[in-house]
C-alpha cells in the first residue's frame, strides 16, 4: 500500500513519456564522432527518470492543499494522508539528488539542464499556477529540455539541434497543456487556478491555442532546411520524413481550427489527445528517417 503510494508520487506515466524524449534525443544524437555509449544511455535513462519523479514528487508536497479541493487530484497519496509530508519531500529531495549526480556524470551540460529544470518547475511553475496564466510559459521551459537532453548527453555539447528540439516540445506544449486547462477549467477554479491565457473559456484562450499549434508546422520540417544554414549538422531530414511530419504537424493544426470554430470540450480532449500522440510520433519520425537513410548508404 505504502509502495504503490510512493509509485503515484512519481506519475509513472509522465515520468516515461519524458525518458522516451530523452531517449529519441539520444538517438538522433550518435553519428560518427559520437557513438553509442550504453553507459550514458542508461545514466541518461535513470537520471532522467529520478529528475522528472523528483519534480513531480516536490510539486504534490507543495500543493497538497491545491490538489485536495480538485477532483481530479484529490485521491493522490498526499491529500490522502496515504503517505506523510514529510516522508514524501525526503523522498522526493533523495531521488532529485540521485537524478543530478547521474546526470552531473554523463558531463556538465546535463547536469547544469536538469538542476535548471528542477528548479524552475519546483520554484517557478508550481507557486505561480495560483497566480497568472504566465506559469504555463514557465512550466514550458523545464517541460522541454527532455529532448533537448538527450542530445547534449552523447554529444556533451549544445548547438542549433538541442535547440531545435527544445523549440518543438517547448511549443508542443501550449496547445496541450492548454486543451487541459480548458478541459479542467471548473476543477481549477475550485482551487483558485486558471491556467488558460485571457483567463476564460472564450475565443482569446481557443486562438492562442491555434496560434502554438500554427508554429509546430514550419518548426518540424527545419531538419530537412537546417543543413544550408548549418552544413555540419547531424540533423539531417529526408524529403519523405519533411512530408511526415509536416502531415503530421498540418492534421495537428487543423484539429486546432475545428477547436476554434466549436470551442467545445469535447473538442479540447481531441486536441489533448491527438497531442499526446503528436509529440512521439514526429519524434520517432525524425529516428527512423535518420536509421532508415543511413542503412540506405
Amino acid at each position: 500500500m505504502i509502495l504503490s503510494s510512493y509509485i503515484e508520487l512519481l506519475k509513472i506515466r509522465l515520468s516515461f513519456s519524458v525518458v522516451f524524449s530523452a531517449l529519441a534525443g539520444y538517438l538522433l544524437a550518435i553519428s560518427d564522432e559520437a557513438v553509442h555509449k550504453p553507459e550514458v544511455l542508461i545514466s541518461l535513462i535513470i537520471g532522467g527518470f529520478c529528475i522528472v519523479g523528483a519534480s513531480n514528487g516536490l510539486n504534490q508536497v507543495f500543493e497538497v492543499d491545491i490538489d485536495g479541493l480538485m477532483e481530479r487530484t484529490k485521491n493522490r497519496p498526499l491529500p490522502k494522508k496515504k503517505i506523510s509530508l514529510t516522508s514524501a519531500f525526503l523522498f522526493s529531495l533523495f531521488l532529485g539528488l540521485i537524478g543530478l549526480i547521474v546526470l552531473f556524470s554523463i558531463n556538465l551540460y546535463c547536469g547544469f539542464f536538469s538542476l535548471f529544470s528542477l528548479l524552475i518547475y519546483v520554484l517557478g511553475y508550481t507557486p505561480m499556477k495560483v497566480n497568472s496564466p504566465l506559469a504555463g510559459f514557465i512550466g514550458a521551459i523545464p517541460g522541454a529540455m527532455p529532448f533537448m537532453l538527450g542530445w547534449v548527453a552523447l554529444q556533451g555539447k549544445f548547438g542549433l539541434e538541442p535547440g531545435v528540439f527544445f523549440a518543438i516540445q517547448f511549443i508542443w506544449q501550449f496547445p496541450h497543456f492548454w486543451s487541459i486547462a480548458w478541459i479542467r477549467y471548473e476543477d481549477y477554479k475550485k482551487a483558485n487556478i486558471n491556467l488558460l491565457p485571457s483567463r476564460k473559456k472564450d475565443n482569446k484562450s481557443a486562438f492562442q491555442i491555434v496560434f502554438y499549434t500554427f508554429f509546430l508546422v514550419p518548426l518540424s520540417i527545419i531538419p530537412v532546411f537546417l543543413p544550408i544554414i548549418y552544413p555540419e549538422t547531424l540533423l539531417k531530414l529526408s524529403a519523405v520524413g519533411a512530408c511526415m511530419a509536416f502531415l503530421m504537424s498540418a492534421w495537428f493544426f487543423l484539429k486546432s481550427l475545428k477547436f476554434l470554430k466549436i470551442q467545445s470540450d469535447t473538442e479540447a480532449k481531441k486536441m489533448m489527445i491527438f497531442s499526446i500522440i503528436y509529440l512521439p510520433t514526429i519524434q520517432a519520425i525524425y529516428i527512423i528517417d535518420k536509421y532508415y537513410y543511413a542503412f540506405l548508404n
